[in-house]
């Protein structure tokens, strides 16, 4: 699985937030020796995604436990269908239990709001990308999700490419100026990385345009500014949409051109997917 080493991480802070020293409940009522199964159960239609995650829970924390899945990441359940079921000590999934739901129900819920925004737009060449605004320590998790969902990722962190917004712009002088440090930087550091750069009007397109910047981000533009700026880039860098662009919005924007629409909501307050974990004992 990609991203193991943090996605293991990821699942052990989790046990020692919800678990700590122990489960007292379920010690002090379930037997070891009971053995049981509980199936996990859609309580509503959506896009599923987390299920590698799910099954990485069980084997982390009893390894004798049989995780068995009856669908996918990315398939679409309805109410009442069985998603998975795990079978082994009833203590053990108990114990897990909430952990296991924590990161099902948040990233199927990302991935069926990104399907949703993914569909809004099929009939248009742009692709829905996501942002950085995802809980401080779920990054991975959150992007996995919204591929599940079948948008893409942005960048993973600040990292992996160069994103010159209005606060780079305003310290380094002018976007010319920030671009260049960029390329200096890269060939100081012998590293290469796409250079996007963030814009709010047609002038400081014109100047991100000159600069030769990979991609040039319109941030709050309205429609017809932004139609304006798509000609005026005419296919010379990619272009992305920005700001509180939602599902009401998302066709028309996508419908002026643009590359890219880049949505914060995929993941800064996604609705988790309502899924339920019924356990019965295995006589």
């Amino acid at each position: 699985m990609k991203f193991q080493k943090e996605i293991d991480e990821i699942i052990q802070r989790a046990f020692k937030e919800d678990i700590g020293p122990g489960d007292i409940t379920t010690q002090a009522t379930i037997s070891p020796d009971i053995i049981g199964e509980a199936k996990f159960l859609a309580k509503d239609k959506g896009i599923i995604a987390g299920l590698d995650i799910v099954q990485r829970v069980f084997q982390l924390y009893d390894a004798s436990l049989n995780f068995q899945r009856f669908v996918s990441d990315g398939d679409k359940v309805e109410y009442g269908h069985i998603i998975a079921s795990v079978k082994g000590k009833a203590s053990s999934i108990l114990t897990t239990e909430r952990t296991a739901l924590n990161f099902l129900q948040r990233m199927s819920g990302i991935a069926t709001l990104s399907n949703s925004f993914k569909n809004s737009i099929k009939h248009t060449k742009t692709k829905i990308i996501d942002t950085r605004k995802t809980v401080p320590g779920l990054r991975i998790l959150d992007k996995m999700a919204v591929e599940a969902g079948g948008c893409r990722n942005h960048r993973i962190g600040l990292y992996d490419m160069f994103l010159i917004k209005d606060n780079h712009i305003a310290a380094s002088g002018s976007i010319t100026k920030a671009v260049s440090a960029c390329r200096d930087f890269m060939k100081t550091n012998n590293k290469s990385f796409k250079i996007e750069v963030e814009v709010t009007n047609l002038e400081e397109t014109r100047e991100a345009l000159d600069s030769k910047a990979d991609i040039i981000m319109l941030d709050n533009f309205d429609l017809d500014m932004m139609l304006e700026a798509v000609s005026l880039i005419d296919d010379q860098a990619l272009i992305e949409a920005s700001g509180g662009i939602n599902l009401d919005t998302v066709r028309a924007v996508a419908e002026t051109g643009v590359d890219f629409i880049s949505v914060g909501a995929l993941t800064h307050s996604v609705k988790a997917l309502d899924i339920s974990l019924d356990l019965s004992l295995v006589i």
